[in-house]
Parts: C-alpha cells; sequence; structure tokens
C-alpha cells in the first residue's frame, strides 16, 4: 500500500517536531519535508509533490494563505493543503477556502484529529463540516451581481444535488431529498466537482455561494 505523503510548514520547530512523531507513527503516512516559513514550503512542495500540505497561516516571509495561493496555482501540482492556525477565525476560514485550500485545523486538535484530517483531504473530501463551510461563506461571500441559474455543464439532477451540497446536505440527506441510492448521489457530487473543476464539497459549497447558486434566506 503506497504512504501519502505530507509537508509540514511551521515556524515552530517544537510544533513541527510534534506533528512529525504523531504522522510518522503511521503505517499509511510518510513526512517527507518541512518548512519554517512560506517560501521554503513552496519550494518543498514543488519539488516533493506530496500529497497533503500542513501550513501553518502565520509564518514570515509569506504567510500560510499567500503559500496556498501559490502552491495551488494553476498548473501546479494536485495537493491538498490543510491551513493550521491557533485561532479559531472565520476570517482565516474563509480565505483558505478561497485560496484552494481543502480543510482548517486548529493547533490544539487531538492527535487523532490531526491523522485523521490528512487521511480526509487526500481522499477528496472536505476536512470542514458542511454546516460551518455554508456559515462561513453565507458571512463573507459577496452576493454575486447577476444569480447564474444552471451551469450549463451541468445535468438538471446534477444541479439540484449541487444546490442540497451548498446548503449543507450530506450525501445521506441528498439521498432522502431526492428519492435516490445514496452510491447515486456519490456519483452525482463525483460528477459535479469533475464538470466544474472543483477540488472537493468544500469548494463547491464555494462555486455555489460566489455565483449566486444560494444564498442565505434565498431558495434558487
Amino acid at each position: 500500500m503506497s504512504r501519502l505523503r505530507v509537508v509540514l510548514a511551521d515556524d515552530h520547530d517544537l510544533v513541527r517536531a510534534g506533528f512529525r512523531v504523531i504522522l510518522g507513527a503511521e503505517d499509511d503516512i510518510e513526512v517527507v519535508g518541512e518548512a519554517g516559513d512560506g517560501l521554503t514550503a513552496v519550494e518543498q512542495v514543488t519539488r516533493l509533490a506530496p500529497d497533503v500540505v500542513l501550513l501553518d497561516v502565520q509564518m514570515p516571509g509569506i504567510d500560510g494563505l499567500e503559500a496556498t495561493r501559490r502552491i495551488l496555482g494553476p498548473g501546479t501540482n494536485p495537493a491538498k493543503v490543510v491551513i493550521l492556525t491557533t485561532f479559531d477565525r472565520e476570517d482565516y476560514l474563509f480565505e483558505a477556502l478561497r485560496a484552494g485550500a481543502s480543510g482548517f485545523l486548529l493547533k490544539n486538535a487531538s492527535p487523532e484529529d490531526l491523522v485523521e484530517s490528512v487521511r480526509v483531504v487526500a481522499r477528496g473530501d472536505a476536512l470542514l463540516s458542511p454546516e460551518v463551510t455554508r456559515r462561513v461563506i453565507a458571512r463573507f461571500s459577496a452576493p454575486a451581481p447577476v444569480p447564474l441559474r444552471r451551469p450549463e455543464t451541468l445535468t438538471d439532477r446534477e444541479f439540484e444535488v449541487l444546490v442540497l451540497l451548498a446548503r449543507g446536505a450530506s450525501n445521506i440527506e441528498i439521498a432522502r431529498a431526492l428519492f435516490l441510492a445514496e452510491t447515486t448521489v456519490k456519483t452525482h457530487v463525483s460528477r459535479v466537482l469533475a464538470k466544474l473543476d472543483l477540488r472537493d464539497r468544500t469548494h463547491a459549497v464555494v462555486f455555489a455561494y460566489e455565483n449566486g447558486i444560494v444564498a442565505p434566506g434565498r431558495t434558487p
């Protein structure tokens, strides 16, 4: 079984050492690189092509948000980024999502949560619950000037799935609402992400809010 390759980026040596010990104890995870500043983190990711990057939001040089933008920019590798912070701040969270991050984790999370975060984002799932994602985007996203109805690339059913997903519904809840099997919903979600060129469910929510498909208090 191939191991998940991880790069750690934090300006505190002790934090990196602790994370390295926790992750290195797992049979399916390998820490392949470390960085103490944002620019080094970008270089490490470019050179090592990891599966997952754990980035501190506050680092010298460039912070974790700018590093995320560079790591996930056009033509870069498909690494998944998890933003680390000691602050549970919604503005950090939203900017991280807009930059392309797949998750947001507090540094005081348990070792189990740290390990699970790597596995979750590596398999393409969002590290945030739909409830948290929806709340943050609803607060910080400006309404689209012209609400977008159904993107031309999506079928009517796929659009229904996107709307429910953006409103925080799980696969089981979407299945119940649309009278579909859960496996069918998973297929629809995968097609929505592929057709809209989105990294994961979290970015489908971002897309829906920023394009006016859903908005607080309004049903499309």
